[in-house]
């Protein structure tokens, strides 16, 4: 049996590269809140690591936690919010799709009544951000219609 050379492994990390910066943050996956270390190279994330002396992972990742960071620089991801204007998606400001948003949840409130507007969380996004969503749903639209999905 002979051992695979790096460039047949399917999945392994870039640990010559010395980074110009390690930057800690949230893992993003779930609601774990795992910790990680981004190993950043002129602006690109190359590797993921964790801290071994922070809860909860304690130098532990999954492999989407460890692997999963691609989707960063992705040439399709987008960067500015998009308002669809004459039936085309354009950009626009924070600021305008924040308020478009706004104006068009209490539109179809004042219409239909807190119950025909709906919200779904992501395992995605934090306990903490989840909170806030259910708070957004039940204490300002006036709904109980809220889900989540942890499937990941």
């Amino acid at each position: 049996m002979t051992h695979a050379s790096a460039d047949q492994v399917a999945l392994h990390q870039a640990d010559a590269i010395q980074p110009d910066r390690i930057v800690r943050t949230t893992c993003e996956y779930c609601g774990v809140g795992c910790q990680i270390l981004l190993h950043v190279k002129n602006g690109v994330i190359y590797r993921v690591s964790a801290p071994f002396d922070a809860a909860p992972n304690y130098g532990n990742l999954c492999v989407k936690g460890r692997f999963g960071h691609d989707y960063v620089w992705h040439r399709d991801r987008l960067t500015t919010p998009l308002i669809r204007r004459d039936g085309v998606l354009q950009p626009a400001s924070w600021d305008e799709a924040l308020s478009l948003v706004a104006n068009r949840l209490a539109a179809v409130k004042a219409a239909h009544g807190p119950d025909a507007i709906a919200f779904l969380c992501s395992a995605k996004c934090t306990n903490e951000e989840n909170y806030l969503m259910q708070k957004l749903a039940r204490q300002v639209i006036g709904t109980h219609n809220i889900d989540h999905c942890a499937r990941l």
